[in-house]
C-alpha cells in the first residue's frame, strides 16, 4: 500500500547494504530494470516521500547530490542513520510534499518518488512545485500502487473515488487511488509531458495478485512555464 514515507519498512540492513538499487516497489522492479532514471552522476536529485531514504541514498552512492524530503520526523531519522552507516551525504528535509519552498526555481534535475503519493490528495498542486523546482527539461519519475490494484484488494469499486483509511505509524491516513487517466490529465495541466507508463509484471510469489499490474510507474519531463 502507497505511504506518506515510500517504503518506511525496509529492512536497515537491505539499506545500508553494499549493492543499493533505486526501488519503484518493495519487491518490484529497480531502475537497474527499468531504466528510467539513467547516470545519475553529478545530477541534483529529490527524493519525494523519502521513508527508509533507500533511493536518496542509492542515488547520493551513483554519485548525485541528492535531497530528500518526508512527512515524518522518525522515518527521516532513521533514514539520516542509514546514510551514516552508507557513509553518503544526504539533505534531509520534514514536511509536507507539496512544500517545497526550501529548493529554488529550476534547481533540481531529476524528481523521484517511490509509493507516496497514494497519501497526496491534491496531486494538482504536488506536480505544480515539482515543475517549479525542475528545471526544464527535467525528469519526474514515480510510481504508487495501482489503482486496479488497491481497488482490488479494499474490495471496492475502482470508479469509487472516496480515499481508503488505513493505519500507518499508530496514526489512520487517507489513501487514494489516483486513477491513470486523472494522473495524466493533471501532468498536463502542471507543464508536464508524459514520455513512459509502465505496469510492470508481478513476481510469481505475488500469488494470484500476479493476474493484474500491482505497481504503475511514470515518467514525465518539464516543458512549458
Amino acid at each position: 500500500m502507497g505511504t506518506a514515507g515510500g517504503f518506511d519498512r525496509l529492512d536497515a540492513e537491505r539499506t545500508a547494504g553494499s549493492v543499493l538499487e533505486v526501488r519503484y516497489a518493495r519487491s518490484g522492479p529497480t531502475d537497474r530494470e527499468l531504466r528510467l532514471i539513467g547516470d545519475a552522476a553529478g545530477l541534483r536529485t529529490l527524493d519525494l516521500g523519502t521513508g527508509s531514504g533507500q533511493a536518496a541514498i542509492a542515488l547520493a552512492r551513483r554519485g548525485a547530490t541528492s535531497i530528500a524530503i518526508d512527512t515524518s520526523a522518525a522515518r527521516i531519522a532513521s533514514a539520516q542513520r542509514a546514510a551514516e552507516r552508507s557513509a553518503v551525504r544526504v539533505e534531509w528535509h520534514t514536511g509536507d510534499l507539496s512544500e517545497l519552498a526550501f529548493l529554488s526555481a529550476d534547481s533540481i534535475d531529476l524528481v523521484f518518488s517511490a509509493y507516496a503519493l497514494g497519501a497526496v490528495e491534491d496531486l494538482d498542486r504536488l506536480f505544480r512545485q515539482v515543475h517549479r523546482v525542475l528545471r526544464p527539461g527535467g525528469r519526474f519519475v514515480f510510481s504508487y500502487e495501482h489503482p486496479i490494484a488497491t481497488a482490488l484488494r479494499a474490495q471496492r469499486s475502482a470508479f469509487d473515488d472516496a480515499p481508503l483509511l488505513v493505519e500507518r505509524d499508530g496514526a489512520q491516513t487517507a489513501i487514494h487511488l489516483h486513477p491513470i487517466g486523472t494522473v495524466l490529465t493533471a501532468l498536463g495541466r502542471a507543464g508536464f509531458r508524459v514520455d513512459t507508463i509502465i505496469e510492470p509484471r508481478p513476481t510469481a510469489s505475488a500469488g494470484e495478485t500476479a493476474l493484474l499490474p500491482s505497481t504503475i510507474v511514470w515518467r514525465a519531463k518539464k516543458e512549458g512555464v
